[in-house]
């Protein structure tokens, strides 16, 4: 009796799991049905190994389907380990089957590798599909940057701001590892500022402004880049600012203050000369004043050793007081230190 109730339980465990992987089974009947039915031949196993590493088989049949009905066979190892790898495998098969209707040669692989390179951009491989098989206009400078113009001055100083449209082609070729529509924009700015630098006047600019844009297109601007450029349009052409005039006036202005600091530090050398002599003609005043001053002792001396006499002293007495009288009746005024 225990044996039979040991296999009556065994049975029902293996009744319950056979149920349940039925079931299990059956979760993917549909899909591999739909599969079946469109001609996308998927293995049930294939789909249970998907499910099982969290790629949503779901989304990869219908992406296989897709690409069968369009002609283009792709493995379902491959959908998957794309998805693996983070691609968006919706937007690759679309790319795949848009450039099979437009006639462009693009194979699995190169489609993979343009929508991992993609990835985190606001770009996408089927983006770049659309693009080479109609081209996209790229204002030159971007708006975005903060710029409407680019500016840039003639060799008559006359400033000439230009807007440009740029018409390009994606390249898918060049697409992994090419540079992108930045260096579109910065390549053209700069083949603008040099085309109106060269010229000899503004009105050169003006009258001719298609000159712009078959000099540019001249250079091979696209060389190394994911575009392939077809037209470069000139949408406008304005004049700025006399900045040949500006640079003059402001050169002008460094040149007089230059001239006014110079002359400044002549004037301080001038005044600081001018202190000096005042101080030394003070010094020899100085100087006079104690020579006057020693004469008395001097003929104090004289008198005492006997070197000068009286009537000496006397006869010095008149000539001074003669010579002073001469001066009051020539109207001068008696020199510092004579007795009135």
């Amino acid at each position: 009796m225990p044996e039979n109730t040991a296999l009556t339980v065994l049975a029902y465990v293996a009744a319950g799991a056979l149920l349940l992987l039925v079931l299990f089974l059956l979760s993917f009947l549909t899909v591999w049905v739909r599969a079946r039915l469109a001609g996308a031949e998927v293995g049930l196993f294939d789909l249970v190994g998907m499910r099982l590493r969290g790629v949503p088989f779901s989304v990869v049949v219908d992406a296989k389907i897709a690409a069968t009905k369009s002609g283009i066979p792709i493995e379902t190892d491959k959908l998957d380990a794309h998805f693996l790898a983070g691609g968006n495998i919706v937007q690759t098969v679309q790319a795949l089957i848009a450039a099979q209707h437009s006639g462009l040669h693009l194979d699995w692989n190169r489609a993979c590798a343009i929508d991992i390179a993609t990835r985190g951009t606001n770009k996408s491989v089927l983006e770049a599909v659309l693009n080479s098989v109609s081209p996209k206009v790229i204002d030159c400078p971007n708006p975005a940057s903060g710029r409407t113009t680019i500016d840039a001055v003639a060799k008559d100083g006359i400033q000439v701001k230009v807007k440009a449209r740029v018409t390009v082609r994606t390249n898918l070729e060049r697409f992994v590892g090419g540079a992108q529509e930045e260096t579109i924009i910065a390549r053209v700015g700069e083949g603008i500022v040099t085309t109106i630098g060269s010229s000899e006047s503004y009105k050169q600019v003006l009258e001719n402004p298609d000159r712009i844009s078959k000099t540019v297109l001249e250079r091979g601007l696209d060389a190394g880049t994911a575009y392939q450029i077809i037209s470069i349009d000139i949408a406008d052409v304005d004049v700025g600012d006399n900045i040949g005039a500006m640079l003059q006036e402001a050169q002008a202005q460094a040149n007089k203050n230059m001239a006014q600091a110079q002359a400044e530090i002549r004037r301080a050398a001038a005044v600081a000369l001018e202190q000096e002599m005042r101080a030394r003609v003070e010094e020899m005043r100085a100087r006079v004043v104690e020579a006057e001053a020693q004469v008395p002792q001097a003929l104090a001396d004289a008198l005492r050793t006997g070197r000068m006499g009286y009537m000496d002293y006397q006869r010095l007495e008149n000539l001074r007081a003669d010579t002073d009288m001469r001066k009051g009746i020539a109207g001068d005024n008696p020199a510092p230190g004579a007795k009135a």
